[in-house]
Formats: C-alpha cells, sequence, structure tokens
C-alpha cells in the first residue's frame, strides 16, 4: 500500500503542491497514491502526537510512504532520524521527492541514517563547544556571569499588584487566602511585603 503524506504548518498553507509532487512522482513510475495522510500542525510536535504517528501504527511490512521532503516529516533531524529508523525496523519504505532518496531495511539505508545520525550529533557538540567557550570567553573578560549575588529579580509576581494586596490587608483577610487569590505561595507574598514594608506597615 502506498501512502502519500502532506504537511503544512498553518491553515494559510496549501497542500496542493505537495500533492502535485507526489502524484507527478508516482506516475512517472506507473504508480498511484492508496491513501492520503494530509495535516495541518508544526513539525516541532512530537510525531507520536501527529497523524504521522497513528499511521506508524497501522503501516505494514512492504507498504511505501512518499512525501515532497524531509522536512514535512519533522522540524529537526534527531526527530526526521528517530522516524526513519522506526520505518526501516517496520519494513517500510521512504520515498523523499526532493532529495530523491529511497530509504528502505537495506545497508545503503542504513549507511545514510548513520549519516545522518552523526552529523546531528556532531552539531550539538559543536554548539555545546561554542557556548562553552563564549562563557570561557565573558569571564577572562571579568564579566559576571548570571544575576548578581544578592540582587532581588526585578520582575516579582506580585509587581503592579500592590493595590490590590493592600485591599485584602485593610480587609482582614487571611494570608492564605490572598495567596490563592494572586496564585502565589505564601513565601512569595511574605517576601513582597518584607521587601515593601513600607507600605504595607500600617496594615499588618
Amino acid at each position: 500500500m502506498i501512502y502519500g503524506y502532506v504537511r503544512v504548518s498553518t491553515d494559510k498553507q496549501s497542500t496542493e503542491n505537495q500533492r502535485f509532487e507526489i502524484i507527478n512522482y508516482l506516475s512517472i513510475h506507473g504508480l498511484s497514491v492508496d491513501c492520503w495522510v494530509e495535516e495541518t500542525v508544526s513539525g516541532s510536535l512530537n510525531v507520536e502526537d501527529r497523524q504521522l504517528g497513528q499511521l506508524l501504527k497501522q503501516v505494514k511490512v512492504g507498504d511505501e510512504l512518499v512525501t515532497s521532503e524531509l522536512s514535512r516529516l519533522g522540524r529537526n533531524l534527531m526527530q526526521i532520524m528517530s522516524f526513519l529508523h522506526q520505518c526501516m525496523e517496520r519494513g517500510i519504505i521512504v520515498h523523499t521527492i526532493k532529495e530523491k532518496y529511497e530509504l528502505g531495511n537495506n545497508i545503503s539505508s542504513k549507511i545514510l541514517a548513520f549519516a545522518f545520525s552523526l552529523s546531528a550529533e556532531i552539531e550539538r557538540n559543536l554548539i555545546s563547544q561554542r557556548t562553552k567557550e563564549a562563557l570561557a570567553r565573558k569571564k577572562k573578560e571579568g564579566i559576571t556571569l548570571g544575576r548578581p549575588k544578592g540582587q532581588k529579580s526585578s520582575c516579582c509576581k506580585l509587581t503592579g499588584k500592590e493595590d490590590l494586596i493592600e485591599q485584602f490587608m485593610r480587609e482582614k483577610h487571611t494570608r492564605e487566602y490572598m495567596c490563592k487569590k494572586l496564585g502565589v505561595c505564601r513565601h512569595t507574598l511574605y517576601k513582597f511585603i518584607r521587601a515593601n514594608s513600607e507600605r504595607f506597615k500600617y496594615h499588618k
């Protein structure tokens, strides 16, 4: 059975071009799509949470999946490789038109999959190394990394809610009640009141 898979990220995009490429590709080989799988979803979403993941559960050995390009299968290389690996294990052949890949359970496909996997690992290592070098350079230049010791966050959850807290205190509400209404824990509320003790001292 041949499955045609098309995906777009938003409903403002059209799948027609992808469908045309798949139909044209198969017609050259005297074949046609038996079942279309079409979805509008971000490629960053896990395959298991997409129709593509459901398709993977129902395909059988010898079935073929055709898509316009690898990027339709996922947003990042590791996600794509994981999906292709599962296809290979199940004996499913994957065709990607743009890259002209025909990936199945054969030695050539496994070598290609290994090359993709190795490239992804190298890229991760390079990113990690660049990050470490940048941090080391900043440290050498005397730049303090992270929040300076003793400095309080300027973005407290309760900033801007002083009037409401003051009202609660005037009305003699319990701290538990205030925490529930403000959506914060008791520690956060106590800390904020202490930091603004001048404003709240007449309501304690």
